[in-house]
Order: C-alpha cells, then structure tokens, then sequence
C-alpha cells in the first residue's frame, strides 16, 4: 500500500477520508480502501450514523478505484 507521510495526510481534504471529522482511513486509492474495510470496525468515537456515512463513502471510493467489496453494510464486516 501506498504510505502516505505525514505532510501529504495533512494535505488532503477532508472529504477523501472515510471518518472526514477524524480524518481516519483515506480513500485516494484502492490499496487505501480495501485498508479502510479493514480497519473499520478499530475506529472509535464515532455514531452509527457516522459509521454509515462513512460506509457510503468506502462504497463509493471502492466503485471508483474497482475495489470488490462483499459486505452489503459496515455491519457485515467480520462475519462468515
């Protein structure tokens, strides 16, 4: 995956996040998003309605990149 260091994180705006008021799990590349499924559920502080938000989000940055993404919600995320 791509790293991003600390002055390119700080570079990008708020809407390339997934969580944008935290600034936690950008989605400028397909490496990036399948990280941000990942690593969803270790997000914290954050509603449900944020969460969903933020899968919208994913959703739509995972259709842009060809990114396959199997869950149908951020609830789905973990189960078999």
């Amino acid at each position: 995956m791509a790293k991003l260091d600390a002055k390119a994180r700080d570079d990008l705006d708020d809407g390339t996040f997934a969580f944008p008021k935290e600034r936690k799990e950008p989605l400028e590349n397909a490496a990036h998003v399948r990280n941000a499924i990942a690593r969803f559920n270790q997000v914290t502080d954050v509603s449900d309605a944020e969460r969903d938000a933020a899968w919208k989000r994913i959703k739509a940055a995972a259709k842009k990149f060809d990114v396959t993404v199997h869950e149908h919600s951020w609830r789905d995320i973990g189960k078999a």
